[in-house]
């Protein structure tokens, strides 16, 4: 569906839900304002975000931001408060997008949204700069005898323009000769320092290595004069030694007769973070259909081989090194069918048959089932199953798999003789859940590893796909849960927690 079909046909909802919110959980100053006066800005705000997103027109955007400014600041709002309004649009826009457009539709719409919410909101904030600095002007030109007034209206404007820069969430500061002579206290926990920390050190010390020579630059070509972009992403500098994603909008400015640069610095983490998820979505999504593809073809043969191999183990008298032959053939044939099943587990999306189901019952049919792998290898096998986990509304099958995979990948790395704990219990947060966990007394796994435990394809046996793990997280996030690994200090524990859904949901 096309962006401008979506748009219109959802506008009027967006009007009443960011009007709504804005009068109902905005603050006290949104509260007291009437609601119809609410929705027609709202209604405003809406279709020039309309005109931005479908015709890349910023003109009706550019006059709703002059006309919020002078009306906001005349009535004493604060910035922070006029910017989470703005932000509210994205709120109640992305869930739209995302059921209604195609996968490809989304990434570059989801960009759209961001860059037009971020050209409104920075451009309101330098034009709230731009009315104050006309302030400051305007109280220049006054008569000569007014010069006392015009300094205290001067300090007392100044003032109140600190306390307005304290409130926004994003930095703000002002460098002369190179140093910061000032920045509010969102720019120093964004760094992580106090504000005695920042004042009079050079601005480069709190920009990571790898942005530097980029800042540098800038700023010698915007001393210059010359060419250099406003707006720019760099990494910043925490005072732990991270490197953190930031977007910088600056401009320069005079101060106190001499140039200065004044800058806003907004985090752009959770923005690079989404970023990220698309990008792996959409090749994990290419990877799935190629894996489709190729366990479809290798399929087909596969059980043609496995059927003529079980044919000449019942009608051939084989025997001794032949015999044997034959059945490692066979084995190492169910073994590629499972890698198989794995992968295409995989790519298929997760379809769940909900129906009441235990399970304890689901867990003590598993360990039946892996009963010959378990005898094998002599491996103790003990439960502590919780009386109080009863039934609940899950895909029994879907779960099963999940349990297996788990026991699977406990028995694989245990030696003879080994120990695998399962155990299950009622959780009582705000919704109540189940949990069970699996652990062993295994030699478990490198930290450095831990963190990938549940990504496709990664494994640390040489005969694993890495996908049985990825699958369990696959299938247990479907049902709303999620999946933990913990190393102990021998072995590991392996759980998930599902929601205990007393219904059909």
């Amino acid at each position: 569906m096309a962006l401008d079909v979506v748009l219109t046909r959802n506008r009027d909802k967006i009007i009443h839900a960011w009007s709504t919110a804005l009068y109902t959980h905005s603050g006290e100053r949104y509260g007291e304002r009437p609601l119809e006066e609410l929705h027609a800005l709202t209604s405003e705000a809406t279709d020039a975000n309309y005109c931005v997103l479908v015709n890349n027109d910023f003109s009706r955007i550019d006059l709703f931001i002059e006309k919020i400014t002078r009306l906001r600041l005349g009535s004493g709002f604060a910035l922070s408060e006029v910017q989470k309004a703005f932000n509210l649009y994205r709120s109640f826009l992305i869930p739209i997008l995302t059921e209604t457009l195609a996968r490809e539709e989304l990434a570059p719409t989801l960009r759209k949204v961001d860059a037009c919410l971020s050209y409104t909101i920075t451009r309101f904030s330098d034009y709230f700069q731009s009315l104050h600095e006309k302030q400051v002007r305007d109280y220049a030109q006054n008569l000569e005898q007014e010069v006392i007034k015009r300094t205290a209206e001067l300090s007392e404007s100044e003032a109140s323009y600190r306390v307005l820069v304290e409130d926004i969430d994003d930095g703000y500061f002002v460098l002369q000769n190179g140093k910061i002579i000032f920045a509010n206290r969102a720019f120093c926990d964004m760094h992580g320092y106090t504000i005695n920390e920042v004042l009079g050190r050079a601005y480069t010390d709190f920009v990571a290595p790898e942005s530097l020579p980029k800042v540098e630059d800038y700023a010698k070509r915007r001393l210059t004069h010359r060419d250099a972009p406003e707006q720019y992403p760099l990494m910043r500098l925490h005072k732990d030694g991270t490197p953190l994603p930031t977007e910088n909008k600056v401009k320069l400015i005079l101060y106190h007769g001499e140039y200065a640069t004044a800058g806003i610095c907004r985090d752009i983490t959770g923005r690079v973070k989404m970023e990220q998820r698309i990008r792996e979505s959409e090749n994990l999504a290419h990877i799935g259909q190629l894996t489709t593809s190729l366990a479809h073809e290798i399929r087909n043969p596969l059980s043609s081989i496995k059927m003529s191999i079980q044919m000449l183990l019942k009608t051939m008298k084989l025997a001794g090194d032949n015999k044997r032959t034959m059945e490692i053939s066979a084995k190492e044939i169910a073994r590629l069918e499972m890698i198989l099943a794995e992968m295409l587990d995989f790519a298929r999306p997760v379809k769940l048959k909900l129906k009441p189901a235990s399970v304890n019952d689901i867990i003590e049919s598993c360990i039946e089932i892996l009963g010959p792998r378990i005898k094998e290898k002599n491996i103790l096998v003990r439960r502590i199953l919780g009386r109080q986990v009863g039934q609940a509304f899950i895909d029994g099958e879907k779960i099963e798999q999940v349990i297996i995979n788990i026991l699977l990948n406990a028995i694989e790395v245990l030696p003879s003789r080994g120990t695998i704990l399962v155990a299950t219990k009622r959780g009582q947060a705000e919704q109540s859940t189940i949990r069970v966990e699996v652990s062993d007394n295994g030699p478990g796994m490198s930290r450095d590893d831990l963190p990938y435990i549940f990504d496709p394809f990664f494994s640390s046996e040489k005969k694993g796909t890495g996908l049985g793990l990825s699958n369990v997280k696959k299938i247990v996030e479907a049902h709303g849960g999620s999946v933990t690994a913990v190393l102990r200090r021998k072995g590991m524990r392996l759980g998930f927690t599902l929601p205990l859904r007393q219904k059909h949901a």
